[in-house]
């Protein structure tokens, strides 16, 4: 099993399990349980570890990822931080992600603050363990889902909800909140797609109760990760979990109120048709009511924040590199035609290349998942002179590893081009990873692919963007990294063939 774990003796040095044992038999030392331990081995850290607090404070916990990636760029292909008695190993070279992502040597692994999701989301398809049956029939049993005519079927929704997110901006004066303006369209997109219902994002003066109450008791689990080791985190993660008990239990009442009206129906249009319909081709296997909503749970969640974030810095990149801009936006009227209110086919998305190319470097620069963790299946060795047990685990930086100078040229520079095929060919497998990787990868990628194409080329077909030139790229790390104060001015564009004429 790929779970987190292990032993460890002192924080500073690197002594084998058999000096461990003859210090502790002598009475030298006190031997504490470290979780992903390493077999005690120590790896390059930030600043000077403390007595029993370890690295706290290293990183702010308004921002842990951005310090990571601030303070983890110096200290080498793999460092730690540790947190009371939690270890945390980091990779950021794309030669050892590499190897970590082999899937015959390694899996998916938890770590704390996926670890206390479950309590959220279950068996869900992201928070499952491997070896959890559920995982496996709802894999199975959602491939369907995210076929071609699946995602023909979408498509429409896509363009819809596209069209209320323009008449949302016609109603706006002054520049528009590009991070909420994405959001609110991706939620209703993906909520309308997974089990047909309307948020009401583009038309009410408030969020619908139920958005905040699951961002909420997301944040929740997601806060409780870093208490599990410090001391009296248990009874401060109970408190945690009385205050937002309210919210949490409206969240799953009311989809399993959606589950229960459906349930019997063979309509099978949506994800929660398919879920309710769907049965294992060999055993008859079906997903139980409780499965569904933590599926439908992981889908609304790990769907709309990365889509939201991934177009928001592509439309950040393209406002602050003028060429790029010009040459996506040429794509979008070469394929588009004349008219401003054009949309796409379906076939006709493979089609902006160009366009997909700015996304893709977006998503290089600033991976909206941040990392994911890999373990062993079996004892081996990790670059050839770390070993690892299938209880230890790293977390994949891909913010680094996207950044990793002996891959990318000038990695901080914003170029489409990278992703040229013939640029793609040249580089070495699995140094580009915001999908995550092997068997545990995001199911819902074409979806989130299609419709970040979708709407940036009818953007771009529509628009005249510009932005504030004084504004500094900031990142806020919600459940994912998307950008904080970011806003467009947005003129609707005249194209030749509707100037009015003189």
């Amino acid at each position: 099993m790929c779970q987190e774990g292990g032993v460890t003796g002192s924080t500073e040095s690197n002594p084998g399990w058999i000096d461990i044992a003859r210090a502790r038999a002598q009475g030298r030392i006190v031997v504490r349980t470290v979780k992903n331990d390493w077999s005690g081995q120590t790896f390059p850290h930030a600043g000077r570890r403390k007595p029993i607090i370890g690295d706290l404070g290293v990183s702010s916990p308004r921002h842990p990822i951005l310090d990571l990636l601030e303070w983890g760029a110096d200290l080498g292909p793999i460092f730690e931080m540790r947190i009371f008695r939690q270890n945390f190993v980091f990779v950021s070279s794309a030669e050892l992600t590499a190897e970590l992502c082999d899937e015959t040597r390694f899996c998916k692994a938890l770590p704390p603050a996926i670890t206390a999701l479950r309590q959220y989301a279950g068996d869900g398809l992201f928070t499952a363990q491997n070896d959890e049956p559920n995982w496996q029939l709802a894999h199975e049993l959602l491939m369907p889902a995210f076929t071609k005519s699946a995602m023909q079927s979408y498509h429409p929704i896509m363009l819809a909800t596209t069209d209320e997110l323009f008449d949302y901006w016609q109603r706006q004066s002054g520049p528009v909140d590009v991070t909420q303006s994405m959001t609110k369209l991706t939620m209703e997109t993906l909520s309308r797609a997974a089990f047909s219902h309307d948020f009401g994002s583009f038309t009410s003066a408030q969020p619908h109760p139920f958005v905040g109450a699951m961002i909420r008791a997301l944040e929740t689990g997601r806060r409780k990760g870093g208490l599990r080791t410090a001391p009296g985190g248990s009874l401060l993660g109970r408190f945690i979990d009385r205050r937002n008990a309210g919210e949490q239990t409206y969240v799953d009442e009311m989809l399993d109120a959606l589950i229960a009206e459906r349930s019997g129906s063979a309509d099978d249009h949506d994800l929660l048709g398919i879920m309710l319909n769907a049965s294992h081709p060999e055993t008859g296997e079906r997903l139980s009511p409780l499965n569904i909503r933590y599926q439908i749970l992981t889908f609304l969640v790990a769907g709309h924040e990365t889509t939201s974030g991934a177009l928001s810095f592509t439309l950040y990149y393209l406002s602050r590199n003028p060429h790029c801009l010009a040459e996506a936006r040429r794509e979008a009227d070469e394929i588009l035609g004349d008219d401003p209110d054009a949309v796409p086919t379906f076939e006709q998305i493979p089609k902006f290349r160009y366009i997909r190319r700015c996304l893709d470097e977006a998503l290089r620069i600033w991976p909206t998942v941040p990392g994911f963790a890999r373990a062993p299946r079996e004892e081996t060795m990790v670059g050839g002179k770390y070993p690892m047990r299938p209880e230890d685990w790293a977390v994949i930086v891909l913010g680094l590893v996207h950044r990793d100078p002996s891959v990318w040229d000038a990695p901080d520079v914003y170029d489409p081009d990278r992703f040229l095929p013939a640029n793609v060919k040249k580089r070495p497998a699995h140094s580009y990873k915001p999908f995550g990787a092997g068997l545990r990868a995001c199911i819902g990628r074409q979806f989130a692919l299609h419709e970040s194409v979708l709407v940036l080329a009818r953007i771009l077909h529509r628009y005249e963007l510009s932005g504030d030139p004084d504004y500094e790229l900031a990142v806020d790390e919600r459940l994912t990294m998307v950008p904080r104060g970011f806003q467009l001015n947005l003129q609707p564009r005249r194209h030749p063939a509707v100037v009015p004429a003189r």
